[in-house]
């Protein structure tokens, strides 16, 4: 009978508490924890904790921006909440869409790549096309550029360092990057995709970078309307990031 009980009876597993812990302390802290803040909680050494965290952010359960917060697979995990990134921006996707009937998606970052996390597409037979859940890396996308404008440095250092050789193409994105978060809106870059307009809008949660709001189609219409659709979206931006805000 006792051993029975002993096989049937949940054990706590260390590494597991620690997982769970780890993602109850961040979602209780919104404004994100520091590595040392989240050792000191759970009472473990910094490199066990590090090694956890790490793990959690390739898999998109955390976010790295200098601190750490909920990731974008913590909503994908609990589906489309009232309090979800993507319930609270869809209705600014729709406005754009509807406006423009250019594609609109928004992009949130898992690790060192970026998912679109939901898409509207243009309706137009020339358009930019794109699937929700799909996955771009970091560098070269124009939403991903986004996101590392906004990313830790020492991160933003290390990636731009180990995937790009050429020592004038990473002062040019230093360059892009801080032109993006002085006028908090970025844009395609003609250089890598010669035939396709964007513009990219930061949206914040607590003051915290959690996603990109992206308008894009071909680029002789968006450069035809540049300046109203640019005005749009950063507009839509700020809108999801006060949503974001109110819901805590």
């Amino acid at each position: 009978m006792s051993t029975r009980n002993q096989a049937t009876t949940p054990q706590e597993h260390r590494t597991v508490s620690r997982v769970v812990t780890i993602l109850e302390l961040v979602a209780r802290n919104p404004q994100g924890l520091t590595l040392a803040e989240l050792a000191t909680a759970l009472e473990a050494p910094r490199s066990s904790v590090h090694y956890i965290v790490k793990g959690l952010v390739a898999t998109g359960y955390l976010t790295d921006v200098g601190v750490y917060t909920l990731g974008p697979a913590v909503e994908t995990l609990l589906g489309a909440r009232s309090s979800s990134v993507e319930h609270l921006a869809r209705p600014g996707l729709e406005s754009l869409h509807r406006e423009f009937d250019e594609t609109v998606l928004l992009c949130m970052r898992i690790g060192e790549q970026i998912v679109y996390a939901d898409v509207i597409e243009s309706t137009r037979p020339v358009r930019f096309s794109a699937r929700i859940g799909e996955r771009r890396a970091l560098y070269p996308s124009s939403a991903g550029r986004c996101f590392l404008a906004y990313s830790d440095r020492r991160f933003r250092d290390d990636y731009l360092t180990r995937h790009i050789d050429d020592p004038d193409t990473r002062a040019r994105l230093h360059e892009e990057f801080s032109r993006t978060t002085r006028e908090g809106v970025s844009f395609s870059d003609r250089q890598i995709t010669p035939d396709l307009g964007g513009v990219h809008a930061p949206i914040f949660r607590a003051g915290v970078h959690v996603a990109v709001l992206t308008f894009a189609g071909p680029a002789a219409r968006i450069d035809a309307r540049l300046e109203p659709i640019t005005a749009a979206v950063t507009a839509e931006a700020r809108r999801i990031s006060e949503r974001l805000d109110r819901i805590g």
